[in-house]
């Protein structure tokens, strides 16, 4: 591939996508244990949230359990459902309920919200996509020394590719305009 060689993220089937990881924080549930103002914040955000898209869920008549926790500084709120029509095309009822939520909670608190929200694991299986799209474009770089430019992607899906890039020990960066946005993994210098 040679600089303008874009890779496409493509969503496949995920057989086998792994539950987050919910162990719970040290010590917690433990007599003497105390949340920090910012975690309870945090649970307060992401239960103002469920609140607000189940009572979507209701009005839409859509049936889905709603799951909650934080993680990395963030709180999180999790739809299980069948109902891929909450998912969208390419995310985009998924990225527009997640405003919404956002939008609750900022009107809730009056701060504004970093809450994500994933509906049928699909923000799950696009993770590991992204991150084998990720290890492709690493090998690519590696093998021609020259840099690969990825597709548009939104926030949430370049952070994981520039996740993967430093891990690997190279840098990324982030061209272009929104929503145009993609992510360059450039060579060792």
């Amino acid at each position: 591939m040679s600089e303008n060689t874009e890779l496409e993220p493509t969503l496949e089937a995920v057989e086998d996508a792994q539950p987050i990881d919910e162990t719970p924080e040290p010590g917690e549930g433990e007599p003497g244990f105390t949340r920090s103002k910012r975690e309870a914040a945090l649970d307060n955000e992401g239960e103002i949230a469920a609140d607000y898209l189940e009572e979507l869920l209701d009005i839409a008549d859509l049936d889905g359990d709603i799951d909650t926790y934080t993680e990395g500084g963030r709180a999180h709120v999790s739809v299980l459902s069948k109902a891929t029509l909450l998912v969208g095309k390419d995310g985009e009822v998924l990225e527009a309920l997640q405003e919404l939520a956002r939008l609750a909670v900022m009107t809730e608190t009056g701060h504004r919200s970093r809450l994500m929200l994933d509906i049928a694991g699909h923000r799950d299986k696009r993770r590991k996509v992204l991150q084998g799209l990720a290890t492709a474009a690493i090998d690519e770089v590696n093998s021609s020394g020259e840099p690969v430019r990825l597709a548009p992607m939104n926030p949430f899906e370049r952070k994981i590719v520039h996740d993967a890039v430093a891990a690997a020990g190279l840098v990324s960066e982030s061209e272009g305009e929104e929503p145009r946005r993609r992510v360059v993994v450039l060579p060792k210098v």
